[in-house]
């Protein structure tokens, strides 16, 4: 079955799933379908799917994030001790785990097509996530807590763990609790990374965004909350700050050259 079969398989599936989208029409073109797939896979509630789906699904994923190209973490130069600063797709990093920036609900977001990190790495991972992001909720029964972090399986992503924090949201002025509810992110990642015995990890920019953390200042936690965690363990864990834009990049750039 070649990639476009399969997403239309997916597509179709995905509609007959819910009665409220047997109108919508497939559109022809490759950009549109692969749009209303994603939304597709945003809107969906947590719930099972059967074994061919979930094989179609896998497949297409994995070949669409092969497409975009995979960078491999011992492919990236270090910029301090087991340090790395790459800017790029966290969803095409080839490594142990990397760190999604949830909101409370952890099941993801479900916004169609919305363009946060969140979103992102529910629709490349697959449904499966969700999934397991739900069993999560239900069985602590409640949502999840600012500052703290689990840790599921990965599915279509090339690394083989995601770990979901949920940031501190500014609204307004800086506050003291919002720079403890972040530092508690970047050291419950790390924490739980070092517990599975992982090698290395790639974080995201928690809090940034429509979460409303100022870039600059949110760098300085993340880097320095890092820097003193391995400092105080030894650990020997390998950290990637991941950017996506050109200004987080310069600012993470200035920042390590203290280190």
């Amino acid at each position: 079955m070649k990639q476009q079969e399969k997403r239309l398989y997916l597509i179709k599936y995905l509609l007959e799933e819910n009665s409220k989208y047997q109108n919508i029409d497939v559109p022809n073109t490759e950009e549109e379908q692969k749009k209303l797939l994603r939304s597709l896979f945003n809107v969906r509630l947590p719930s099972q799917v059967d074994k061919e789906f979930l094989k179609i699904q896998d497949e297409y994923l994995k070949e669409e994030t092969k497409n975009k190209g995979i960078t491999d973490i011992n492919d990236l130069n270090e910029i301090a001790d087991d340090i790395y600063l790459w800017q790029g797709d966290i969803t095409t990093l080839k490594c142990d785990a990397i760190v999604n920036a949830a909101n409370s609900g952890m099941t993801g977001c479900y916004i169609p097509c919305h363009n946060c990190i969140d979103n992102i790495i529910h629709t490349y991972a697959g449904i499966e996530l969700r999934n397991e992001c739900n069993e999560i909720i239900m069985k602590q029964g409640h949502e999840e807590k600012t500052g703290c972090a689990k840790i599921t399986k990965a599915y279509n992503l090339p690394s083989k763990y995601i770990i979901h924090t949920v940031g501190t949201i500014v609204n307004g002025r800086v506050t003291k609790q919002n720079e403890e509810e972040l530092k508690s992110c970047y050291l419950s990642c790390i924490k739980l990374a070092d517990a599975y015995e992982l090698n290395n990890l790639a974080f995201c920019c928690i809090s940034t965004g429509i979460f409303g953390f100022p870039n600059e200042k949110a760098a300085e936690i993340a880097v320095d909350t890092i820097i003193k965690y391995k400092n105080d363990t030894k650990g020997k864990i390998k950290v990637v700050f991941n950017v996506f834009k050109e200004c987080d990049l310069q600012i993470y750039k200035n920042l390590l050259r203290r280190y």
